[in-house]
């Protein structure tokens, strides 16, 4: 007995000098990359590039005219090509590497020292090729969306310059201080999923470029009655469910985070679009098919920033808010304001996008954003008002960010060549004229 427990005592006192002799970084374990959170994120990164082509791209093309069907498609594809190589080059190097407050550094330029088991601060437990991919997606549609803005009207040549300027002009800065831990990232800025940095900033661009190019011939009084608004309805299909991956995947893990995320998306798309419809129906004596898909994507647009954030029944009132004030923006303040926004880009994602990222200080719940990435922020209702004003700060300087720079960017390509269609070309439609193609 006594012999067995000195074998014991010598076995332990063995294990100690062992451990002893162990450098202590080897004792502890690396960030794992998480099987679960990785499968997550793949399918994630899948469904929103699904939202630019075909939910993005069928979205648009349905709602213009038959003559600009393939150069409205054309310019979604464009968007996909141009932001996918830029991104990988230098964009998420710009936006997600380093600790600068208004921009990264060049550490990951042609995606540099990402390795097979390499992963980002910002997402620890899912490889950093899988990040980088991931906001890839991000920064292809919130180009697209654009497009809207400019459809029917914009050269072609003219917008594939302005595509890649952009990205890396606009978007890039706006995704380094939101999410890239910029300063407002630091302040304490809430946007989960992209209120500001791809909604707002879509929709004061496509603003911009709107007043800039100038309104389409024959607005006010000649028909503008959409191609084919079955394509539209099946390009909101996929965008709704794509925007499960793109709120529900900004949690960057599997988890309660990210059910609670999805839950909130889908209540307060349904409730922008019966919101939406209640008023097209009062006001107008019926309800359109349009009115609908255009108030389900308000309310996914005004939920995007706060999706992460706040309990589902927000999502629901966030909804109805949504879709009375993009109601409002594309009946009354277009017209009152006078800008040519063919598909009421800044209408539905610029107020969209401001008014959710505005509820996010509102409405925030400890309980729901307690995680990894924001630990337990809390807003107006559970007793912290200073959020609404940060928030507002939020979205007063990214949009001016985005409007000045816009513009700038603008004007720059209009000394290098046409921002806009001939006359001539523009009656006869983009299709041929821009592209050689037309739909029979």
């Amino acid at each position: 007995m006594k012999r067995q427990s000195g074998w014991a005592i010598a076995r332990y006192v063995g294990a100690l000098i062992i451990l002893g002799a162990t450098p202590v970084a080897a004792q502890i374990p690396s960030p794992a990359i998480d099987a679960a959170d990785t499968a997550w994120m793949i399918s994630a990164t899948g469904l929103v590039l699904m939202m630019s082509i075909p939910g993005l791209a069928l979205f648009y093309c349905g709602m213009v005219r038959k003559k600009n069907v393939l150069a409205t498609m054309a310019q979604t594809l464009v968007c996909t090509f141009v932001c996918s190589i830029l991104w990988a080059v230098a964009g998420y190097t710009l936006a997600f590497s380093g600790d600068g407050s208004l921009i990264g550094d060049f550490g990951r330029i042609l995606l540099r020292g990402i390795g097979m088991t390499t992963t980002s601060p910002l997402a620890q437990t899912i490889p950093e090729m899988l990040f980088m991919a991931y906001q890839m997606t991000f920064a292809v549609i919130t180009v697209a969306l654009v497009a809207g803005s400019v459809a029917d009207r914009m050269r072609f040549q003219a917008f594939f310059c302005f595509t890649a300027l952009w990205l890396i002009v606009v978007y890039v800065p706006i995704a380094h201080w939101v999410w890239g831990n910029g300063w407002l990232m630091r302040l304490g800025f809430l946007d989960f999923a992209g209120g500001t940095v791809v909604h707002l900033n879509a929709g004061i661009a496509g603003l911009v470029a709107a007043y800039v190019i100038g309104k389409r011939y024959g607005y006010g009084h000649d028909n503008f009655a959409p191609y084919d608004l079955s394509l539209a309805v099946i390009g909101t299909g996929l965008l709704w469910v794509g925007w499960f991956g793109f709120n529900g995947g900004s949690a960057l893990a599997v988890g309660s985070r990210a059910v609670f995320a999805i839950v909130a998306t889908h209540l307060a798309a349904s409730s922008g679009a019966l919101t939406w419809m209640i008023l097209e129906w009062w006001t107008r004596g019926k309800p359109s098919v349009l009115g609908m898909i255009s108030g389900a994507v308000a309310g996914l647009g005004t939920i995007t920033p706060a999706s992460g954030f706040v309990l589902p029944w927000h999502g629901v009132l966030i909804g109805i808010i949504a879709g009375a004030a993009c109601f409002w923006a594309c009946t009354r303040l277009k017209h009152i304001v006078g800008y040519d926004d063919s598909l009421d880009v800044f209408g539905v994602h610029g107020v969209g996008g401001a008014t959710g990222t505005l509820l996010a200080g509102v409405f925030a719940s400890a309980m729901v954003s307690a995680g990894p990435s924001a630990a337990g922020n809390s807003g107006l209702f559970e007793g912290n008002p200073g959020q609404v004003l940060i928030q507002l700060y939020g979205i007063a300087t990214i949009g001016l960010w985005s409007a000045v720079a816009t513009f700038i960017l603008l004007k720059l390509i209009a000394f290098v060549l046409p921002l806009r269609v001939s006359k001539e070309s523009e009656i006869e439609g983009l299709d041929l004229t821009q592209h050689g193609e037309a739909l029979q």
